[in-house]
């Protein structure tokens, strides 16, 4: 157990804030997982000001997924501070987030957000310390460990986030100009654990038991952020909590588990989107769940071909019948 301010955090595995996955259903599913902490996806602060019905519609989420944490977006002070009073406003989350490692180029390049933030670390201070004093709820912040190769500072980025009043901070060991390629650098994330005192989540490259504990035995830090290893795995969440926590290995889920877990997903998709949208994200949660099962291929193809809920529940319903077959 660690705390982020006056919130208690159960147990030290985080779900990562990935864009275009984290929207309530999915949350849901990880918080059933045993996770302690859930990071919503990111909203941009323009888009909460302006008013945009869909960013507004991304703040949805059920009570039994606190605590939850929703990350922001965004370029300049102003902007921050008035989406940051409207998140808690709205949401009332248990903490915010400030996004300064978001990678991708409409982001970090042509909005000047995300990542592009570490550039400026004395922007960085007037961003953090203006958030902190505007709502009542802890603050963190989540960085990369610079923008490029010839630029990390994640340590100096770090100590001024909380020296700004930031309550954690969480860091993807890889560089803007990495994205998502190479490997990710737990020197970096053991060096901003060893110079601030505020609790620190080391994101990047944790896939399995082993690099979850690779992560926290090596960096020392408080919890570790799991993003893109739980996609069409989120028994990983279960698997890794159960294994730092008693040391117990558990089974993988059997194919109908992972078949049964795309109803159980849709199921969740329908009560907060229309089924044309359901329909849309499912296709690709379905090819993460489905990954590495006999002839699921062809069942992709035939998904991807769909547009309503109960063609994919007899598709799915059919290819079920056939694994049980074959077993």
């Amino acid at each position: 157990m660690f705390k982020i301010g006056n919130i208690e955090i159960e147990n030290n595995v985080v779900l990562a804030p990935m864009a275009g996955v984290c929207n309530s259903a999915f949350r849901r599913i990880i918080k059933e997982m045993g996770c302690s902490l859930v990071y919503a996806e990111m909203v941009s602060d323009k888009g909460l000001i302006y008013d945009s019905k869909k960013t507004k519609n991304m703040l949805y989420f059920e009570e039994c997924e606190r605590p939850i944490a929703q990350q922001i977006f965004g370029s300049d002070k102003e902007t921050f501070v008035k989406a940051a009073k409207m998140v808690e406003e709205i949401m009332h989350p248990d903490i915010i987030d400030i996004n300064m490692g978001c990678p991708v180029p409409k982001v970090a390049i042509k909005a000047q957000a995300g990542a592009a933030l570490l550039k400026n670390p004395d922007k960085i201070y007037d961003i953090v310390s203006s958030v902190v004093k505007a709502v009542s709820v802890p603050v963190t912040v989540k960085i990369r460990s610079g923008w490029d190769n010839n630029s990390v500072n994640a340590v100096e980025v770090a100590k001024v986030c909380e020296k700004a009043g930031a309550s954690a901070i969480c860091v993807h060991g890889r560089t803007r100009s990495q994205g998502y390629s190479g490997f990710v650098d737990l020197n970096i994330i053991k060096k901003v654990k060893e110079n601030v005192n505020i609790p620190v989540i080391g994101n990047g490259d944790v896939t399995d038991i082993q690099s979850a504990e690779k992560m926290l035995s090596y960096t020392g830090c408080d919890a570790i952020m799991i993003g893109r290893g739980v996609l069409g795995n989120p028994w990983l969440m279960r698997e890794i909590i159960t294994y730092l926590n008693t040391g117990a290995l558990i089974s993988k889920p059997s194919y109908s588990e992972r078949i049964e877990m795309c109803f159980h997903h849709m199921d969740y998709l329908l009560k907060i989107k229309n089924e044309r949208v359901a329909v849309l994200e499912m296709r690709s949660h379905i090819s993460w769940y489905l990954k590495g099962l006999p002839g699921a291929q062809r069942i992709k193809n035939e998904i991807f071909k769909v547009r309503e809920v109960e063609d994919i529940k007899k598709i799915l319903f059919n290819y079920l019948k056939e694994l049980e077959n074959k077993v």
